[in-house]
């Protein structure tokens, strides 16, 4: 398969998205032809092909495209951890597309928590590319009307370009004896976690438990008898990652943290020491990328923004993802001695899939007054 193919649906899109545009502009041109002749010849120019540069009679949405400019700018919206890992695949594709287009492309970049980030994204944040922790996030985008439907179909692996593990941090010299997830559920052990009504890694957290129960033989009673009874050993749900982390180890609350494996060796790359488990059956955390049809039309950089995704799947950045603890997409990389040496081997593996994807997670599990709603009105009595 050519990855850097246009796909036959986005160029058809794009051609009739083009075509309305023009039959507006002309309908401007001929309206205010009483007025100014020279507005109506521009618009005729542009109706009839044109050589795309900007004229009078186009609208405000209807920008040069990047191939005609110097310079083009990105702005990539992407949740927080994977800021380290695109600071260093950035300047690469930069250097490359400059070999090859002669044009220097810059990036406006936004990191914070995925549910933030799709929210700000919506909400007005103009991004030409979105990389965010779970699929269900751009699938927000997507009804927002700012993403075509079949984004995940554009772009090898179905959209995902980066993922990770689920990891258990334990306190030094692992005192409570936490090995598998099964361990969560003693008495005398206390989880810190966030709150999967409001955090995304949160949601991964309570699906890597509810798959360990299922992957291991249990059946759905016995999976929600068990993320019950760990639940109940919550003393307190977080509002997202980064407070659940701050609890664990700066507050010293908790015999056991989940967190990202990738979250785990960077912190180790800067020098923390950190005690953690990978536990054999495990869940894979998916994170998708995707262009964001409405800004990247709005800013003539499809070109560019869709180069700039393909590039994220290549061997070389790849590498870089592995480098900073995701867990490559690309199977050359996968298969390397570095990167497996790098990664504890996982028995069992499960994915969102797995469960009927997001959707059908997010209606069973999160939904007002789902699964985890019943869970924590347990906890109360």
């Amino acid at each position: 398969m050519n990855f850097w193919q246009h796909p036959q649906k986005r160029s058809q899109l794009t051609t009739q998205h083009r075509s309305y545009r023009f039959r507006l502009n002309s309908l401007k041109g001929f309206v205010s032809l009483t007025l100014v002749g020279a507005i109506l010849s521009v618009a005729l120019a542009a109706c009839s092909g044109g050589n795309g540069n900007n004229s009078a009679g186009e609208t405000p949405s209807a920008s040069p495209v990047a191939a005609n400019k110097p310079n083009v700018e990105l702005t990539l919206v992407s949740f927080a951890v994977t800021k380290a890992a695109h600071e260093a695949i950035i300047p690469k594709f930069v250097e490359k597309w400059k070999q090859e287009h002669n044009q220097t492309v810059t990036f406006k970049q936004s990191y914070g928590g995925s549910g933030s980030q799709t929210r700000a994204v919506i909400d007005g944040l103009e991004a030409d590319v979105v990389h965010l922790a779970l699929a269900l996030d751009t699938q927000k985008i997507e009804k927002a009307g700012l993403i075509q439907p079949g984004w995940e179909k554009e772009v090898p692996n179905d959209g995902i370009v980066s993922k990770s593990v689920a990891a258990l941090v334990t306190r030094a010299g692992n005192p409570k004896g936490i090995k598998i997830w099964a361990d969560l559920a003693k008495n005398d052990v206390k989880l810190i976690t966030a709150d999967p009504k409001t955090s995304g890694i949160a949601r991964w957290n309570f699906l890597a438990l509810w798959n360990s129960a299922i992957k291991t033989g249990g059946d759905e009673a016995k999976a929600t008898e068990f993320v019950t009874t760990v639940y109940k050993n919550v003393p307190l749900l977080t509002k997202d990652a980064r407070e659940a982390t701050d609890a664990f180890f700066k507050q010293g609350q908790g015999d056991a943290l989940i967190n990202y494996e990738n979250e785990i060796i960077l912190a180790e790359q800067k020098g923390e020491k950190v005690n953690y488990i990978v536990p054999d059956v495990n869940i894979s955390i998916d994170n998708p990328i995707a262009v964001v049809d409405k800004n990247v039309d709005k800013h003539g950089t499809r070109e560019v923004a869709e180069a700039f995704v393909k590039f994220l799947y290549t061997p070389e950045a790849q590498q870089e993802f592995a480098k900073l603890g995701f867990r490559p997409v690309d199977e050359t990389v996968a298969q390397t001695k570095e990167v497996k040496d790098k990664f504890p081997s996982v028995k069992t593996l499960g994915t969102v899939q797995d469960y009927g994807g997001w959707g059908e997670v997010q209606k069973k599990f999160f939904e007002d007054g789902a699964l985890f709603d019943k869970i924590q009105a347990q906890k109360k009595r």
